[in-house]
């Protein structure tokens, strides 16, 4: 007779995944605009410094509407229902892509997307993440929540393989209303026809599955770790989880935001050839995310594992940031997001082990707004002035390393406030 938990397993496990997909669609959205930013400037014909200072403002607009949602948002999509609140956001992200093609003709109206694009995206990951806290118990949570966080790393990973060339063969303009399609016509379906927002939703889980994943969820309550009901925003513990998560948005979306340019412009590699150096570099971060995963269930110490990541990451990007051979810059910069994913993993098991049951949605997108707010809009606007200033993308990729070592001893300092 089959056990409980391997009977819900085909169920439980395939909400993830499914989860992945849209996030992965969802990603390829986001990070467009990073590809397509020096063909972008091409064709509008700035200078270095004008890459700089119009580049921050249109890929920080993004994470400015992107924080907000997520915070303001939030609880009100984890009330109406997390499944229909993500396809409503699906929906929304989808459609401002499509219509960077016939409206993005201007920086003005770039912004103005890329605003509403932030809107649209910003209740996806709390949702998803309200998702995962209802189908799975605490010791499983870094890899459910690692396997749609996969869709991240490889969206980040595939990209550059995949709009590079369309950008360079169609243009960008385009290749952004594919990418909206792509979202309409795959991820809608997919969440309507395949995810429920609780496992007593689903007709094929059993009593002994319901048990099974309750008290799961209920072994983190009673051991006293578990933030009450609504006080979760007077626990400093939160509020060191949203400083690391600050400083882990400003360095991964300072990365993913200024590399292609900073390869382009700073270390001279012809855009047509970004593609392969940039998908290897992120394709790290895929092998790192399964491994960081499995050993953050493995171990328990899921935010040790993180600020060792960090402080590796930070000396990585330091030394990459010193070279010029093409080769050694790749691996440099691989190494670098191989153990920054450390953070990654582990990042929503955290979060969701400190929030109510009822509250994660809302708890998620006070964190994911706020880190996203700060980081993210730091990780666009701090390089980008920096450069304005400068001239130097050099100096500005230095700003990710200052950033990656302050988030080590964030996490370091978690460790002895949070225990497993």
């Amino acid at each position: 007779m089959p056990t409980a938990t391997a009977s819900i397993g085909k169920i439980r496990w395939r909400i993830p995944i499914v989860l992945a997909v849209t996030l992965f669609v969802n990603y390829l959205d986001r990070n467009n605009l990073s590809l397509a930013l020096p063909q972008i400037a091409r064709d509008f014909g700035w200078s270095d410094r004008e890459i700089g200072s119009n580049g921050e403002w249109l890929l920080g607009a993004f994470f400015l509407s992107y924080g907000l949602s997520n915070m303001l948002l939030s609880p009100l999509a984890e009330r109406f229902s997390p499944k229909r609140s993500t396809i409503a956001a699906i929906a929304a992200f989808s459609l401002f892509t499509i219509l960077c093609a016939p409206l993005g003709q201007s920086l003005t109206a770039l912004i103005v997307l890329r605003l509403l694009l932030g809107l649209g995206e910003g209740v996806h990951i709390p949702m998803l993440s309200a998702m995962t806290s209802h189908w799975f118990p605490d010791t499983e949570r870094s890899r459910a929540n690692a396997i749609w966080g996969l869709g991240i790393i490889l969206a980040t990973a595939s990209a550059p393989l995949l709009i590079v060339p369309s950008i360079h063969s169609i243009g960008w303009r385009p290749t952004f209303a594919l990418l909206g399609a792509v979202g309409m016509l795959v991820s809608i379906p997919l969440v309507w026809f395949f995810v429920q927002d609780e496992p007593h939703q689903n007709h094929s889980v059993s009593d002994m599955e319901l048990v099974y994943i309750r008290t799961g969820r209920g072994i983190a309550e009673n051991a006293g770790m578990r933030i009450p009901r609504g006080s979760y925003i007077r626990d400093r513990r939160f509020w060191l989880v949203v400083l690391g998560g600050t400083l882990n948005a400003f360095c991964a979306f300072g990365i993913l935001n200024w590399l292609p340019t900073y390869f382009n412009r700073a270390k001279g590699i012809d855009f047509e050839q970004l593609g392969w150096p940039l998908a290897f570099i992120f394709a790290a971060g895929i092998v790192g995310i399964v491994v960081m995963a499995y050993l953050g269930d493995k171990l328990q110490r899921r935010i040790l594992l993180a600020s060792v990541g960090f402080l590796i990451a930070g000396v990585m990007v330091y030394i990459a940031s010193s070279v010029n051979t093409l080769g050694l810059l790749v691996v440099f910069f691989a190494i670098a997001v191989f153990f920054q994913s450390a953070y990654g993993a582990q990042e929503y098991a955290i979060v969701q082990r400190l929030l109510p049951t009822n509250r994660v949605g809302a708890g998620t997108g006070l964190y994911n707004g706020l880190s996203v707010l700060f980081g993210g809009v730091g990780g666009s606007l701090i390089p980008g002035s920096i450069v304005a200033a400068t001239g130097s993308f050099d100096a500005a990729i230095l700003s990710i390393v200052i950033g990656a070592l302050l988030a080590a001893g964030v996490m370091f300092l978690l460790t002895r406030m949070i225990k497993y």
